[in-house]
């Protein structure tokens, strides 16, 4: 089978799908591997390494797309500039893919109907179900660990004060507070960096475990309403909430939100839109100079105003939605997710192909579309298919 792993092209992203290391795996288990000119330099992985590794390297990626039978990549499709071209136009019927696609998000819509038009059959690093055996393929949390610790960085970097309580000849200024709201893996991670930076830290989560974890790093839990019973859904993972149960959480947190000086946002449903948590009346009412960080901003962000990969300061406050915060932090993620890829490949192909057996978990959960057929549950609903 021949893999292709092409530069990544979203704007600022730095991450590659495989690194040389990896890619000398796949070599040895008998893959090709062809490998875009210069695709790992902003992770520090070079075109001289991926050599040594075995890969062939190529300078156009539409002949990546045109021989490949499976495409890695890090982010969703893309038009690129260079070619003129959007990326789903140089794919070809019954190629693969393996990316981020967060094929739920309306700004994705469109894509992933070309993607099933062009009769792609590709899978979402986004819906690997959180099971034991998947642990290693498990991208979405790999990421989060780099999106909480640097999206909490770049909140600081942001800051117009000091985020430690500092004594100094002329007084005391009292350290920041900050808010992680949706305390999963990435949260968890966001909690111990500002912890760790000196703030005083809050936290709300409407699964009970997961408000006791970020107890058990020194936050002080919100308390956010949401009965238990409602809160939890397979996996672990929260689950969406009636609107009505929605509302009145906003209102909950509303309050401490508008004291905080940086609020993370890291509430996801997996395979759905992220929910609202912060409405722009809430953004009216906090601190100038705070900052949000929204890292649901792949699946639509928690704040409704949150700029869709960008950061703006609206209403006094700097609202970070750069949709790829663990490609800031290039070297550790790619390193991380090249991982995640192998072992995910290596449990995907069988007798040099992929075996679409929809009675495996990881597969049915994961797949966006295959034979012309738009598959993914979450995508449907939130196009209003079903």
């Amino acid at each position: 089978m021949i893999i292709g792993i092409p530069k990544e092209i979203m704007h600022g992203e730095n991450r590659v799908a495989c690194t040389p290391e990896t890619v000398g795996k796949f070599i040895n288990d008998g893959f090709t591997v062809l490998v875009e000119n210069h695709a790992g330099d902003g992770a520090l992985y070079h075109d001289e390494d991926y050599a040594k590794a075995g890969a062939t390297l190529v300078q156009d990626p539409e002949i990546i797309y045109q021989n490949a039978e499976l495409i890695l990549k890090v982010k969703e499709p893309l038009f690129n500039e260079d070619k003129q071209k959007h990326e789903v136009e140089m794919m070809h019927k019954g190629q693969y893919l393996i990316t981020f696609i967060h094929p739920a998000s309306p700004v994705n819509h469109e894509m992933v109907k070309k993607l099933t038009a062009q009769g792609v059959t590709a899978f979402t690093l986004d819906c690997i179900p959180r099971i034991s055996r998947a642990q290693s393929m498990d991208a979405l949390t790999s990421m989060s660990t780099c999106a909480g610790y640097k999206g909490i960085l770049m909140a600081a970097n942001h800051m117009t004060s000091f985020v430690p309580q500092m004594f100094t000849a002329v007084g005391k200024i009292e350290p920041a507070k900050v808010m992680v709201i949706g305390v999963g893996v990435a949260g968890l991670q966001a909690l111990a960096t500002a912890k760790r930076l000196g703030a005083v830290t809050y936290a709300a989560d409407i699964r009970p475990m997961a408000a006791e974890n970020a107890m058990s790093l020194g936050a002080k839990i919100i308390d956010t309403g949401v009965p238990a019973e409602l809160a939890i859904g397979e996996g672990g993972y929260a689950k969406a909430l009636p609107a009505d149960v929605l509302a009145a959480e906003r209102e909950a947190l509303k309050e401490t939100i508008q004291q905080m000086d940086i609020v993370f946002c890291s509430v996801l449903v997996p395979g759905e839109l992220a929910p609202v948590i912060i409405t722009e009346d809430t953004v009216k009412g906090m601190k100038r100079g705070s900052v949000i960080v929204d890292i649901a901003i792949d699946q639509g962000g928690n704040c409704d105003i949150t700029p869709k990969g960008d950061i703006e300061t609206k209403h006094g406050v700097t609202l970070i939605g750069v949709k790829n915060i663990p490609g800031e932090l290039p070297t550790s993620s790619t390193w991380m997710f090249s991982n995640n890829m192998y072992n995910l490949v290596k449990y995907l192909v069988k007798n040099d192909t992929i075996e679409l057996n929809m009675q495996d978990e990881v597969i049915a959960k994961s797949l966006v579309c295959h034979n012309g057929e738009l598959l993914h549950a979450g995508a449907k609903k939130a196009m209003g298919i079903i």
